[in-house]
């Protein structure tokens, strides 16, 4: 059997990624805001301006979005350690519940979707995982278009 070219891999990982998107959550966080929470939970307090470059947002759109997390009380501002005039996003303990039930879901969705499955297509996906969780650590420093 014909291996697949880098091309064809390409495109089957976006179309997976869309799929992904659509079964994910409806209610509750928005993608950028659960992106945005994740980000902090991943990688601890960041300044709005690095939030909206890691997260593809406008500094204005990213401004809004934390002020609405901020009322939800999902992150609050802190001093910035390096400049005063400055603040960094961090999250609070109702952001990292908001986060963990958002990330349950999916993943529950996730697993009834690995189930339909048939064995064989499974442990092949199961033998790619190293190679799934390397090109995710590989994305994380390169944002997609």
């Amino acid at each position: 059997m014909k291996q697949p070219d880098v091309e064809s891999a390409a495109v089957a990982l976006r179309d997976l990624t869309v799929r992904l998107v659509r079964v994910g959550p409806r209610a509750g966080l928005s993608r950028t805001a659960a992106g945005t929470l994740g980000r902090l939970a991943d990688h601890g307090p960041s300044r709005i301006t690095d939030l909206a470059v890691q997260e593809s947002a406008s500094q204005p759109a990213m401004t809004g979005l934390v002020q609405r997390l901020e009322q939800a009380d999902l992150v609050v501002r802190e001093p910035d350690p390096e400049d005063g005039r400055a603040s960094r996003i961090a999250l609070t303990e109702a952001g990292r519940t908001a986060l963990a039930e958002r990330r349950a879901a999916i993943d529950t969705s996730l697993v009834a979707l690995l189930q339909q499955l048939p064995p064989e297509q499974l442990s092949t996906l199961l033998d790619a995982l190293p190679a799934i969780e390397s090109l995710s650590r590989i994305s994380e420093d390169h944002a997609l278009a």
